[in-house]
């Protein structure tokens, strides 16, 4: 006899919304405090929340590293156009994450590096 996996437990909507803010906290110009405020602060009570929060900490440090190392290629101007393709990827990417997070999905960053496991 088959069994169907277990039913996920439905997403509050507290949770939903932590989730979307903290995709959209570089638009609200708090890029990585409030993903950080909202791990450190929800990482015992819901497991999803601070799966969300982890994934953008993870991402908003892997494009810091990713800014810093194309700054000095900005001198031979193949910097700029790198700056502007990160720029454009997080502004798409926190679109698309929100929205998956409004559905209660969830959605990796790409190239992202996990520093947070």
């Amino acid at each position: 006899m088959d069994q169907l996996p277990p039913i996920p437990p439905p997403v509050q909507s507290n949770d939903k919304l932590l989730a979307i803010l903290c995709h959209v906290s570089l638009f609200l110009g708090v890029g990585f405090i409030l993903p950080l405020i909202v791990y450190l602060v929800k990482r015992g009570e819901s497991e999803i929340v601070a799966a969300h929060a982890k994934e953008v900490l993870n991402f908003h440090i892997s494009l810091l590293i990713y800014f810093i190392c194309a700054f000095p290629l900005v001198l031979f101007l193949i910097g700029i156009p790198i700056m502007m393709a990160l720029g454009l990827m997080a502004f798409i990417c926190a679109i698309v994450t929100a929205i998956r997070a409004s559905e209660g999905g969830f959605y990796f960053y790409p190239l992202t590096i996990r520093f947070i496991g």
